[in-house]
């Protein structure tokens, strides 16, 4: 098994979920003194890309279920909204409609301004439960501004996080350009040095 030095690098602060920023390389020589750093630095900076793609990608996910929730909850927030303003108005005037009792079943139904004191909501996991009207406006109101904040939520932190993996990436590049530059120099200074002691063997020759 191969061994290394795991290196520990500092952040500079988070984002408002916590999300970590990643570190902003500025100055290669405030992470690696020496070229045994190189390696143990690249390490961990492809530790915190794997963390934060891995981040990006349930985020993605939750915002998904999100973009699929919110027009529902919408959807229900505007029926609930139009029957509580038909028994306001005091019409006595039933509704024609139907109700969707799986992906391809609907069923016929005449609903009375008088029967809509109360409606059922899904709270998911196979549970539903009785509101008064104005009770159910009030959950779906909040219910639809969470979703909708949470979403909001979801697209600053995936922008947040793409902005951590582009800093990681601009970092190893500078990282891995200094080990070349380093490289160059000692390969250069070991030549200087081999030059130099062909020359005092040439002279204590002659």
């Amino acid at each position: 098994m191969e061994l290394y030095r795991k290196r520990t690098l500092p952040t500079t602060g988070s984002n408002p979920r916590g999300i970590p920023a990643a570190p902003f390389v500025d100055n290669v020589s405030d992470y690696v003194t020496t070229r045994a750093d190189v390696e143990p630095t690249l390490r961990s900076f492809q530790e915190m890309v794997s963390k934060y793609q891995f981040m990006e990608v349930n985020t993605q996910r939750r915002a998904q279920g999100l973009q699929q929730k919110i027009p529902d909850i919408r959807k229900t927030l505007e029926t609930v909204r139009f029957l509580k303003s038909r028994r306001e108005a005091g019409t006595n005037e039933p509704i024609q409609t139907t109700f969707d009792m799986n992906d391809t079943l609907y069923a016929h139904a005449t609903v009375l301004p008088d029967d809509t004191d109360e409606v059922f909501l899904w709270l998911g996991a196979n549970v539903m439960l009785a509101y008064p009207i104005d009770e159910a406006e009030q959950l779906l109101e909040e219910k639809l501004q969470a979703a909708e904040s949470s979403f909001k939520n979801c697209e600053e932190d995936m922008e947040f996080l793409r902005e951590q993996v582009t800093t990681l990436e601009v970092a190893t590049a500078r990282v891995y350009n200094w080990d070349v530059v380093q490289r160059r120099k000692e390969k250069a200074e070991g030549k200087e040095e081999e030059s130099k002691g062909e020359t005092g063997r040439i002279r204590t020759d002659g």
